[in-house]
């Protein structure tokens, strides 16, 4: 049965992928991209409905203070990037793996929308495009990284790389943690089908450059992981 649902649901979301992105991509070369996050947020919500997914979103505060900012997120699911740009009110961007600014439309998009491509087998590389994303915190964009790298294979939280606590330490940054849930049944990466469902958001409190004064890479990253950690055994 999940299999014929997903046979149904997959052109759904390839067609409003398609549709909206292309709106989407016509209006990146009009529109300044800081000034672009609103159509942003209403193309991933148009890429979760057509994937049949409804996105239920919960903010410990809205009070997160001055930016700006670095959202952490348990990455379990393709969904996951779509959910961030449905949940954040502003412009933000990010590190993507390199390989996905081949893909037609959607590295366009990434690379007009100032993504940051990055090779995470090449170190120097690696280190390279962390540096560009210090650069453009240090110029008031705010980023996205998934401190755990790639996609959970078994939907639980893995260990944390600590390229992004250095990022945070050396700008200053505010962390946002925040955890999803339902994402991994949604969509795991090892399976082509999707599950249709609710997916749930939980923005945690912000962790301040005043919270982790003094703290080693180790420690913040230790830190984070336990606020991401609690979010989801609290509501996920």
């Amino acid at each position: 049965m999940t299999a014929i649902i997903s046979l149904i649901i997959w052109p759904l979301a390839v067609g409003g992928f398609i549709i909206a992105g292309g709106l989407l991509l016509i209006s990146i070369f009009i529109i300044p991209r800081d000034r672009l996050h609103p159509l942003v947020r209403v193309f991933c919500r148009v890429i979760l409905l057509c994937s049949g997914q409804i996105l239920i979103i919960k903010r410990e505060t809205d009070d997160i203070g001055p930016g700006p900012y670095i959202y952490m997120f348990n990455h379990a699911s393709l969904f996951d990037v779509f959910m961030v740009g449905a949940i954040v009110r502003h412009y933000i961007t990010a590190v993507a793996a390199e390989y996905q600014f081949s893909y037609p439309i959607w590295g366009t998009l990434l690379r007009r929308y100032g993504i940051i491509p990055i090779l995470r087998s090449n170190i120097k590389q690696a280190i390279a495009s962390l540096d560009k994303a210090e650069d453009a915190i240090k110029n008031g964009d705010s980023f996205l990284i998934s401190p755990e790298g790639t996609r959970t294979l078994d939907g639980n939280l893995r260990v944390f790389k600590k390229g992004g606590f250095h990022v945070a330490l050396h700008t200053g940054a505010t962390i946002i943690p925040m955890a999803f849930g339902g994402t991994f049944q949604a969509k795991p990466k090892t399976d082509w089908r999707i599950r249709p469902g609710i997916l749930r958001a939980y923005v945690g409190q912000p962790i301040t450059a005043t919270d982790y004064q003094g703290m080693s890479v180790k420690e913040l990253c230790e830190l984070t992981r336990d606020r991401i950690q609690n979010l989801i055994q609290e509501n996920c």
